[in-house]
């Protein structure tokens, strides 16, 4: 037979049971600050246009030692 007493559960995932204030180092905020928004987009930006230069570069020198050398 059931008691008439009110029973508790615990429930691991209760949004009670969890502290969601952790704190973040610097080096998380740079990089979250540096990954987001307008300046994380001029910097991808300003990264892809020194990479396409560098390759740029490297062929434009290979080539011409490459033509020089036939």
């Amino acid at each position: 037979m059931e008691s008439n007493e009110a029973s508790v559960q615990y429930n691991p995932w209760s949004e009670d049971n969890m502290n969601m204030q952790v704190p973040q180092s610097r080096l998380i905020r740079l990089c979250n600050s540096l990954c987001t928004g307008r300046l994380g987009i001029a910097l991808k930006v300003a990264a892809s246009l020194t990479v396409m230069a560098v390759i740029y570069i490297f062929g434009y020198i290979t080539g011409y030692y490459i033509d020089r050398g036939c």
